[in-house]
């Protein structure tokens, strides 16, 4: 043991450690003035219409949009002169829609009193047969009611139903042009029909329809097409057939004094410009210019006096909303059942129930 022990020594206080804050000084909030609310309030309403727009076209559209009128759009020569050339486009798949876009085009060409002529501008495919009638039909009354000429100028395709519309210049000599790289003709008629009785039976699907008569399912892809099935649908072929070649006939006058050679041609095959103005399909290779200026020959106008124009869809209230073309429906049952329906095409394609897309 320690002899001297020292008395226990009193704990020193700790010194205070001093904390410093290093984080940046608060800035003061700034109020939102009335510009700052306004902006607010604005981007909210935007909003909202937004969602209404969407919710309306998710079910079944809404009826905000006003019937879309058409303007002109100038083309070529006299901007300012009064007598006007229009340039009425038939573009794409040709459906069966009374309100499409070129109907439009030819309503509008009827009632402007300073047309003298239309160029009609074909680049399509083809389509059903109605719809393709159907604009021949209304074009063929523009012609005759207005009594001017139609001059046809074909883009990169302009097959069966594009063909079939292109008769619309009648009996007028040299109203028909194809660009160089114009594919034409495909003059024919067809049913698609596909059988997957093979596939469904591996399966084991059966078409078990009722029906009142075997006839009312014929065409099923659940089964195969009985000999008189298929008789019936030739018979619909060939008579639809019949009348294309009549309408080739009328604006191709040469191949009524000579309708053995259109049934060479009539084969559904598809020709090159070269090939078609060889066996008179055509007129003329030449551009749309050349189409024009033989329209501003054949309506006897002075090309410095006229003016070209064409005409465009007006934007809707849809489009300057969302800032976009918006489709005005959403899911549509009954155009998907529409696809299933059996008919016949003026269309060169190989797959033409599954293509849909509007005048």
């Amino acid at each position: 043991m320690d002899p001297n022990p020292q008395p226990p020594r009193p704990h020193e206080p700790l010194a205070p450690v001093e904390v410093v804050d290093e984080r940046p000084p608060r800035r003061p909030r700034r109020r939102f003035g009335l510009l700052g609310g306004l902006l607010i309030l604005l981007l909210l309403l935007g909003l909202g219409v937004s969602l209404m727009l969407n919710v309306g076209l998710l079910f079944g559209g809404m009826a905000l949009d006003s019937p879309r009128k058409l303007r002109e759009q100038f083309v070529s020569h006299a901007r300012h002169a009064r007598d006007k050339i229009v340039i009425i486009s038939v573009d794409g798949m040709i459906l069966d829609e009374d309100d499409g876009f070129v109907k439009r085009q030819i309503d509008q060409a009827k009632e402007d009193e300073h047309v003298k002529a239309v160029v009609l501008r074909v680049n399509s495919p083809g389509g059903t047969v109605t719809g393709s009638d159907y604009l021949y039909h209304h074009l063929c009354a523009l012609r005759d009611e207005r009594g001017f000429p139609v001059v046809v100028s074909m883009g990169s395709l302009a097959a069966s139903g594009g063909y079939y519309v292109s008769m619309a210049v009648g009996d007028t000599p040299d109203s028909i042009f194809a660009e160089p790289t114009t594919w034409t003709g495909s003059i024919g008629v067809i049913i698609p029909h596909y059988d997957l009785s093979a596939l469904l039976g591996e399966w084991g699907i059966e078409d078990d329809s009722i029906a009142s008569h075997p006839l009312k399912n014929m065409g099923s892809f659940a089964k195969r097409m009985t000999e008189e099935e298929r008789q019936i649908y030739q018979d619909l072929v060939d008579e639809t057939f019949g009348r294309f070649k009549e309408i080739v006939q009328s604006g191709r006058p040469k191949f009524q004094q000579d309708p053995q050679a259109l049934d060479k041609l009539a084969t559904g095959q598809v020709y090159t410009a070269g090939q078609a103005q060889t066996h008179g399909l055509v007129d003329k290779i030449g551009f749309l210019e050349e189409a024009v200026d033989r329209a501003i020959k054949l309506a006897q106008l002075d090309k410095d006096d006229v003016r070209v124009v064409k005409y465009r869809r007006e934007p809707s209230l849809t489009d300057v909303l969302l800032g976009a073309q918006v489709s005005p429906r959403g899911f549509d049952l009954a155009e998907v059942l529409d696809l299933t329906v059996p008919r016949a095409y003026y269309l060169w394609s190989r797959v033409p129930p599954l293509v849909r897309s509007g005048n």
